[in-house]
């Protein structure tokens, strides 16, 4: 398997170089036969090249069978025709990575943490309000007269359907319940769409329950009665919300691991910014671009049928988990004393434990 890196800006090198860290312990302990190409990319790149994301950087993506990204810096960047290309967004539209997945779930030594949380958010990725993801051609929002600004909204009854198809797949591995959020009474035509697929979907899989929530309905159960919920099915907007959210409840936004995956292609792109105040510091949570990197070798695993992605992955969230529920480990931003190298060589030092392995084997 031939795995592209781009490292990003701010702390993105220091959390991926702890992320390569612990899955180059999971290729030699699970002989999964990785092989990693460094891709530079964001402002170093474009020092360089004059473009965040050279024509080769964004090929060797297309040609990869994975991508991990790190967090790029994308409000520090020149405008687009100065070579200021949204790293992750030119990929995702470039691979159809349409399917966000964001899981949370409370942790070991995470005091802020909710206890119950356990959920899968399946995020809808090319579509909704996001006005780069809207139109053929410019931008879906517009300013008819100095004193109105207008933003589209758009949903497809494909769209809604593969995401809907992803959502019961992942469902059907987990508690086999899903809940679709969106706000169907307001917005009937968009989200009676999105529900409409979803429910067409459920009539395929009668073992899996589904259920439908407003989104503010969504956003006070998820704190008060998280236990309620498993694989959440959402729409781009309502669903980056609902995740940042779910995320912070879990214990913090430096847990937030993601992948943007389509039918033939995935990235691991962590779920939060660059951080550039504490950038070259040594203290970044690297937790959830490792889990990240983990997430994208468990959709190898499943894509190309190979049991021992699964189980790596599977290993290394044993092995986060168990750092985690080290104070001398974890990073300062989760009330620990350890740093982003500390942490990650914690995290490799459990996932070489044979006990854990086999826990993650069986």
């Amino acid at each position: 398997m031939n795995l592209v890196v781009m490292a990003g800006d701010d702390i993105g090198p220091e959390i991926v170089t702890a992320a390569m860290t612990v899955m180059k312990a999971a290729d030699a302990e699970f002989s999964l036969g990785l092989r990693f190409a460094d891709i530079e990319v964001g402002m170093a790149s474009h020092r360089k090249n004059g473009t965040t994301l050279t024509d080769a950087a964004l090929q060797a993506a297309m040609d990869a069978d994975g991508v991990i990204v790190g967090p790029c810096g994308m409000t520090e960047y020149p405008p687009l025709a100065e070579g200021g290309l949204n790293i992750p967004g030119t990929i995702r539209k470039r691979l159809d990575l349409y399917a966000n997945l964001r899981p949370a779930r409370s942790r070991p030594g995470m005091p802020d943490a909710r206890r119950d949380l356990d959920v899968l958010i399946v995020r809808e990725n090319t579509e909704g309000f996001y006005s780069d993801r809207t139109m053929y051609q410019g931008i879906g929002e517009f300013m008819p007269t100095e004193d109105v600004a207008l933003s589209v909204r758009k949903i497809t009854r494909q769209g809604s359907r593969r995401i809907a198809k992803v959502a019961f797949d992942y469902a059907a591995r987990r508690s086999k319940r899903i809940t679709a959020v969106g706000k169907r009474h307001v917005l009937q035509m968009t989200d009676g769409l999105f529900m409409g697929e979803a429910f067409d979907e459920a009539r395929a899989h009668p073992a899996i329950a589904l259920k439908e929530m407003d989104m503010d309905a969504m956003a006070a159960d998820i704190y008060s009665r998280p236990e309620r919920h498993d694989v959440i099915l959402i729409t781009n907007m309502f669903g980056d919300i609902l995740s940042n959210l779910a995320v912070a409840l879990s214990g913090g936004l430096g847990l937030a691991a993601a992948i943007n995956a389509g039918d033939k292609h995935a990235i691991a792109n962590a779920g939060h910014g660059s951080a550039p105040d504490i950038a070259g510091k040594g203290i970044a949570n690297p937790s959830g671009m490792i889990l990240s990197a983990g997430m994208l070798l468990e959709w190898l695993g499943l894509r190309h049928n190979k049991p021992a992605f699964q189980q790596a992955y599977l290993a290394i969230q044993a092995a986060v988990d168990a750092a985690l529920a080290d104070a001398n480990a974890r990073t300062g931003d989760l009330g620990g004393k350890g740093n982003t190298r500390s942490f990650a060589d914690t995290v490799v030092r459990h996932l070489r434990n044979p006990k854990l392995q086999a826990v993650a084997a069986g």
